[in-house]
């Protein structure tokens, strides 16, 4: 069995510690945020805890609900119906069933058979590399039509990428569609979400106990200055607080932390011109005496509403275990150099408190007990044209260090059943060369 370093304490690095922990390896993980999680970490609300950004749990999430599972919190995942609305020409309207759709007031009745083709359509489309090379909007347009794209997509798309949705290809909207598509087909045409009691504090303390347990390490609120060969076998992760050799190093951070802490020796980047941009995300949490709609999402058709939607949260999760409040998450995601998300905790509050007195003239601003802004400068990669040829190629030239993270998520959305399939088919193709030291293998990573 072998030491291994792994960098970076999200839910990639702790399931793939977890697992290898599990087999008898020796695990150190090291993460530069005092609390484990990344975008899965928790926050203290006051009186209550919960996380940091919105998460929930589909029926097609097989791969997550299977390592739940595993790890003995199958039985703590609770189901609850939910609703999908939209706010279009300043009208709410609820879209959860298929009666809703074909009654929807926005679209006309050919535009909303558009509609459900292109839905349709994106279910059975296999080949997603030539989705590659169209633009979102092209395609969309396309598909729906015109006025469709400009009255719902546009805004839609606006509010989740900013302008730089023109620069996208139709593989963004494809995943989306297709994870929706797939979740109504499980769950029998229901609109069903799931979450785990106590929400991902739950999962977190969960997997740092089982890693304990195991005899591995977990090193929080540390930086990792250097990673570099140790000779002809292990590698060198070199920290302000010293150095410590391993037999393996897995890489589970961004591209842009690989290219400042890999020695040259241990990784070599290709990057064709190019380097992968990230989305950013700020999120406005409402904790309030009463919720603010009967949705778990309303999805935002209109420009002047600074939000990419709302998230409301105690649509699924009871208010039992949110100390009787309920928890709105409002989103706003855009590229993660752009300087708004700079802004400071106030700007943002009050831009986004504007936004709501646009959509709930009558809502009172009293019944919100606390307000809390938090914000991910690295939340996935911006899915540009010809994505998966164009991002870093990164080829270890070290037989004992693996480079695994999101970049690699060439056709999936960011979501943690697609980060627990990605470490189970890490493992099983690189499972053997983890557990063997000496071995003359290389190993080739699309980072």
């Amino acid at each position: 069995m072998s030491k291994i370093g792994i960098i970076g304490g999200g839910m990639m690095g702790l399931t793939l510690a977890q697992k290898l922990s599990s087999q008898g390896h020796e695990v150190t993980i090291f993460e530069k945020d005092k609390q484990l999680g990344g975008l899965v970490t928790y926050h203290n609300y006051g009186k209550f805890f919960w996380d940091r950004f919105y998460h929930v749990i589909l029926p097609c999430d097989i791969h997550l609900i299977n390592y739940l599972t595993e790890i003995g919190l199958g039985g703590s995942i609770i189901w609850h119906n939910s609703l999908t609305g939209f706010y279009i020409d300043r009208q709410f309207y609820s879209m959860s069933n298929t009666l809703e759709f074909l009654r929807f007031p926005p679209l006309n009745l050919i535009q909303k058979i558009r509609l459900a083709l292109t839905m349709l359509c994106c279910a059975r489309i296999k080949n997603w590399r030539r989705l590659e090379k169209i633009k979102v909007e092209d395609w969309l347009v396309k598909t729906c039509g015109r006025k469709t794209f400009e009255k719902l997509w546009k805004p839609l798309l606006l509010a989740k990428l900013g302008k730089s949705y023109n620069r996208v290809s139709a593989v963004f909207i494809w995943t989306y569609m297709k994870r929706t598509f797939e979740a109504k087909e499980t769950s029998s045409q229901k609109e069903q979400l799931g979450h785990v009691k106590g929400g991902y504090k739950t999962v977190l303390k969960r997997l740092e106990t089982l890693i304990i347990e195991s005899g591995s390490r977990i090193h929080t609120d540390i930086t990792v200055d250097r990673i570099e060969p140790n000779g002809r076998r292990g590698v060198t992760i070199s920290t302000n607080r010293g150095d410590e050799c391993f037999d393996k190093v897995v890489f589970t951070s961004p591209v842009n932390v690989l290219h400042k802490v890999a020695s040259t020796d241990l990784v070599q980047i290709k990057e064709n011109g190019n380097s992968v941009e990230y989305l950013g995300v700020v999120c406005m949490v409402l904790i309030s005496r009463k919720p603010l709609v009967p949705f778990y999402v309303v999805n935002i058709a209109d420009e002047r509403i600074p939000f990419t939607g709302i998230i409301g949260m105690s649509s699924v999760v009871a208010t039992e275990e949110t100390a009787g409040f309920h928890i709105t998450y409002l989103p706003k995601y855009t590229v993660s150099n752009d300087p708004w998300l700079q802004q400071s905790d106030d700007v943002i509050r009050e831009e986004f408190l504007d936004g709501l007195r646009l959509m709930f003239p009558d809502f009172d601003l009293k019944n919100i007990d606390s307000v809390h802004i938090n914000r991910a400068f690295k939340v996935q990669p911006l899915p540009v044209l010809n994505y998966s040829d164009l991002i870093p190629q990164v080829q270890t030239k070290h037989k004992d260090f693996f480079v695994l993270n999101t970049s690699q998520f060439v056709n999936d959305t960011l979501n943690n059943n697609s980060v627990i399939r990605h470490v189970n088919e890490f493992l099983a193709k690189c499972s053997h060369l983890l557990g063997t030291t000496g071995h003359k293998q290389k190993v080739e990573n699309v980072a």
